[in-house]
Order: C-alpha cells, then sequence, then structure tokens
C-alpha cells in the first residue's frame, strides 16, 4: 500500500456526516486552549466515540478499519516490531504476507510514524486503521516483560558476581530508580498487572529462583533466574515493606504500595524460611479498581434476591464462607456498596482495607500495636453503627462480639473459612460459640467458589468426553444431551489458557424456623439434614453445571472447583 497522505480530520468527519460545522469550531477552539490532539476533544466532548472516529480515517484512507477485541492477535507477529516502537508510534504488526506486513496504525497520517516503522520492519507495510485505546491495550497484553525481566536478572547476576553489594546501603542512595534489583522489581510488578495476576511467588529452588504469578486462581511460570539474585531481592522487598533485613530464620508479615502506570498497587508480603532460602508471597490489591455489584457477581437471581432482602434488614448476620481467594471479600462489599447510605452508619474492621469506600468508616486491624479485631469490634460496637463489616471470624472472640452485635439491634457481615455453607453453623459451635446465640443471630450463610470464565475471543463448541457426560448426568439427567457446551482455543487475549477472568459460583444456607430448631439440638447428623432440606439441592455444584450450561465456563473448571466439595 502506498504511504498515505496527509487530511484534516475534521473536514473528514464532517463530510461523513458524523460531525456538525458548530462542533468542528467549539472543538478546534477547546483545542487552542488546552492543546490536546484534535480527535481525543472529539471524543471527550463525546461528538463522536474512537471507534467512529477510525472507521471514518479507513473509509478515507481506502484501508480496513480492525477491532482488536476480535482480532486473534499473534504474540510472535506483534514482536517483529519492538514494544519501545510500538508505544511511541502507535504502531502493530497484525499480520504477515508474502511481501509485506499488515500493520495497525492508530494515526495512519503520521507520516514519520509510518516511515520508521516501514525502516525497522524493512517489508512492504499494508495498512490498517486501529483505536488508540485498544492498540495501547494490546500491546500491555502481548508484550509481556519476559525478556525484559529475564535480562535484569541478568544484569543483576553480573552485578552480584564483582562483589558483595551492600543493598542496604543502596536503599539510602540517591538515584536508586537506577539500580537492576529495583528495575527488575518494577518490572515484575508491572508484568504481573499486564495479566492480571492477585499473586506474586518469589522462590528458591536448589538452582535457580522461580518466579510465578497466580492468574485467575492457576500458578504460572514467568522466569527463572540465578540463585544468587535472591538475597538481593528479598532484601530489597523487606526494605519496601519495613521488615527485619537481619531476621531470615523467622516468617515476617508487612506491606507496601507500589505505583504502577499510575495506578496505586497495594502489596501485602510474607516472607517463609524454607531450604534454598526465604520465599516471598505477595497479594496484590488494586485500590484503582472498579468495585462489583451484587448484580454482576454471577449469582443465581433466587439467592440474590434472598440476599438484597437479607442485608437491608435492621439486625442479624450474613456470613460468607469458601477457601482464600473465592472472592468472599468482594461479595461483602457489593452487598455494602449496595446499602451504603446517608441514613446509616456502616464500620468496617479489617486486614487490610482490601477497597476505598466512600462514606463508610474503614479500620486496619494491626496486631504489631495491639490493635487486634476483638479490640477494634469492641470499639466500633461503641460508635453507634447501624452496619458492620468484620473482615473474618477468626476466633471465639470475635465470633461471639459479632453474633451479640447482630442480637443487639446491628447487621453483621462478615466470612468465615468453611468447606460449605450447611457446615458453617456447627464450625461456629466447634469455635465455642453458645449455641442459642448461632440460632438467634445467623440469618443466611453463603458459599462460593470462583470458576475461570471461557474466553469470548477464542470460544468454540466442545464434544464432551465420556468422563464429562457422565459426570453431568448424575446431576442433570438427559437434560446432558440438550445443551450446547464450550471452550476456549487459546489466544493473545487470555494468554494461550481458554481462560478470561472468573466469575462466582454460589450456595445459600437461609436459617429458616426448622433450621433454627434443628441448630437448637445437640444432633449435628439432624442439622445437616435440615440445612440439606432447606437448600433443596441449591449447591456450589449444581451452580457450576448452570454456569456451565450457560456457556460461561467449560466442564473440566467446573469438575476441578467443585472437587473437594461433597454434596
Amino acid at each position: 500500500m502506498a504511504r498515505p497522505e496527509k487530511f484534516r480530520l475534521g473536514e473528514i468527519l464532517v463530510q461523513q456526516n458524523l460531525l456538525s460545522q458548530e462542533q468542528l469550531l467549539a472543538a478546534l477552539e477547546e483545542q487552542k486552549k488546552t492543546g490536546r490532539k484534535l480527535g481525543r476533544v472529539f471524543v471527550d466532548k463525546g461528538f463522536v466515540t474512537e471507534e467512529q472516529i477510525s472507521e471514518a480515517i479507513a473509509r478515507q484512507i481506502n484501508a480496513p478499519y480492525i477491532n482488536l477485541k476480535y482480532f486473534n492477535i499473534k504474540p510472535a507477529t506483534v514482536r517483529l516490531l519492538p514494544e519501545a516502537q510500538a508505544r511511541r508510534f502507535r504502531a502493530l504488526v497484525l499480520e504477515e504476507r508474502d511481501n509485506a506486513v499488515r500493520v495497525g496504525f492508530a494515526d495512519p497520517t503520521d507520516l514519520f510514524a509510518y516511515d520508521e516503522v516501514a525502516r525497522i520492519l524493512k517489508r512492504d507495510i499494508d495498512i490498517a486503521v486501529v483505536t488508540e485505546s485498544q492498540l495501547l491495550e494490546t500491546v500491555d497484553r502481548v508484550y509481556q516483560r519476559t525478556e525484559e525481566i529475564s535480562g535484569l536478572a541478568k544484569e543483576l547476576t553480573a552485578d552480584l558476581g564483582e562483589g558483595t553489594v551492600d543493598l542496604g546501603a543502596l536503599a539510602l542512595t540517591p538515584g536508586l530508580e537506577e539500580a537492576p534489583v529495583v528495575k527488575l522489581l518494577q518490572s515484575v510488578f508491572e508484568a504481573a498487572t499486564q495479566v492480571r495476576a492477585s499473586d506474586i511467588h518469589i522462590e528458591p529452588q536448589e538452582r535457580s529462583l522461580v518466579i510465578r504469578f497466580r492468574i485467575d486462581g492457576v500458578m504460572h511460570v514467568q522466569t527463572e533466574a540465578d540463585m544468587k539474585i535472591a538475597s538481593a531481592l528479598v532484601l530489597r522487598l523487606k526494605l519496601m515493606s519495613g521488615l527485619d533485613i537481619s531476621e531470615k530464620r523467622l516468617p515476617q508479615d508487612g506491606r507496601f504500595n507500589v505505583k504502577v502506570k499510575s495506578a496505586a498497587i497495594d502489596v501485602r508480603i510474607s516472607t517463609m524460611p524454607t531450604q534454598h532460602g526465604e520465599s516471598v508471597v505477595m497479594r496484590l490489591l488494586n485500590q484503582g479498581a472498579g468495585m462489583l455489584r451484587l448484580e454482576h457477581l454471577g449469582m443465581p437471581p433466587g439467592i440474590l434476591e434472598r440476599l438484597r432482602e437479607t442485608i437491608h434488614r435492621s439486625s442479624g448476620m450474613v456470613l460468607v464462607t469458601g477457601p482464600t481467594g473465592s472472592g468472599k471479600t468482594t461479595t461483602l462489599y457489593a452487598a455494602l456498596a449496595e446499602i451504603n447510605t446517608t441514613e446509616k452508619k456502616i464500620i468496617t474492621v479489617e486486614d487490610p482495607v482490601e477497597y476505598r469506600l466512600p462514606g463508610i468508616n474503614q479500620v486496619q486491624v494491626n496486631e504489631k500495636i495491639e490493635l487486634s479485631f476483638e479490640r477494634v469490634l469492641r470499639s466500633a460496637l461503641r460508635q453507634d453503627p447501624d452496619v458492620i463489616l468484620v473482615g473474618e471470624m477468626r476466633d471465639q472472640t470475635t465470633a461471639e462480639i459479632g453474633l451479640r452485635a447482630a442480637i443487639t439491634g446491628h447487621m453483621v457481615l462478615s466470612t468465615l473459612h468453611t468447606n460449605d455453607a450447611a457446615s458453617t453453623p456447627i464450625r461456629l459451635l466447634d469455635m465455642g460459640v453458645p449455641r442459642y446465640m448461632v440460632a438467634m443471630s445467623l440469618q443466611m450463610v453463603i458459599a462460593q467458589r470462583l470458576v475461570r470464565v471461557v474466553c469470548e475471543h477464542c470460544a468454540r463448541p466442545r464434544r464432551l468426553s465420556p468422563q464429562e457426560h457422565e459426570w453431568l448426568r448424575v446431576e442433570i439427567g438427559d437434560d446432558v444431551d440438550r445443551h450446547e457446551y464450550r471452550e476456549g482455543a487459546g489466544c493473545s487475549h487470555c494468554n494461550g489458557t481458554g481462560y478470561l477472568g472468573r466469575s462466582g459460583i454460589y450456595e445459600m444456607l437461609e436459617m429458616t424456623a426448622p433450621v433454627v430448631e434443628a441448630a437448637n439440638q445437640e444432633d449435628p447428623a439432624a442439622f445437616i439434614r435440615a440445612a440439606r432440606e432447606q437448600m433443596a439441592h441449591h449447591t456450589l455444584r449444581r451452580d457450576a453445571i448452570r454456569a456451565v450450561t450457560e456457556g460461561r465456563t467449560t466442564v473440566q473448571e467446573a469438575m476441578r472447583t467443585t472437587s473437594q466439595y461433597e454434596e
């Protein structure tokens, strides 16, 4: 394709009836004041969308417009153009042809960018038009920093090989951001946020250091490096989180904040001495992430309706249960957002505070200064709250205070680590909580898990294996053959996994009169029977199968997630 010609964007949009003359003049006036690009002014003022601008440019230069949301990117092809140039010139190599490459440009009128990309690729270029936001999102996703991290790890290894590096002194010197250990950690954090990792694991092995990410609940190896850099990384992380750098024999916990592309990330760090050195796990909490609402969690309509009705009551306790990383806190925050009004005083007691909520009094537990759940909770009750959120029922004392608060006219929301909804009241009794408290206070228990969602960009039909067919048939009988099933083929959007994001599966136990009566008896088996009868087979497994038949997840994922759950 020939080198594009310059044209005036505003005139093109007016000619194509996407913009009025008055809107163009208003945008030009705004551009003079702010100096922003004209296209950005059009979008910000709501005159046109980014997609409409790109489509108009494509029509003008007789080039295809490509929606990157639905384009199957090949990472190896994209990387023909180095990341720095892709970002600078807003260009993306989309596909290779015989003697040419198709390159998507956010601004094909930028002749300098066209010439530089052609010079780097040394190939003829077929122009395609893409939106800038989709291009930058794709660049973030495809150019994973594996090579950069490996290179920085080698650089740090070389530095350490020259002699002992006093990293404690290094932390106090100016220009620290240029130190290899700092640049390596920054790249690791950026890579983790790009792939939506919830945790970073730095694990010393016998001969190497392995860095792994947990993405959508599953571990993925990011890189392996020389074992020599392990102590340098751990030392730097301890300095960042205010831990004791001289103590290597005992586990330590701390937290710090990092900034990744203007987003504030709260990092919880845990160190553990192992045979080959200190292992570090970091939980990443994006404070700027948008909070989900109840209707977006994937709850069955029946459970959603009952939960909404319950949390609007003046008193009682609602417990959300499940293993670590099952989305319990997200569910509770969504419930809080639902009832957060100026008429209610809401206090949360958490470790840590995972989301900042406007209009809510949030307290961070700090065991080092003896600011425990118990102590904060006792004080919170003297603050005249209507609603209290307790991050976790960790012990008998906390549970008793929470349940007593629920009896005395407060709505209490909390979490508990149990396997399912039916066993939760029994778990409270095992903790030593008086039976009458459980029967009088507890209103509802929701148990949940997270299942990975099939990537919409590479979804395709799937034929069930005999094992999958039988597993479903046991639950839903002959209906198994009336549904269509899906899987992800694997693409750049989902990093080849076939899954993109997670959704919840749920079960609910409502403390109705028969269930409360059974809870007051000494027979746990009778209570379990009453609970199962009340739940009427609306179990985690059934909800996982609902997600499968709706095409949201795969049978393998449903089987994996519910494998430890027995009805």
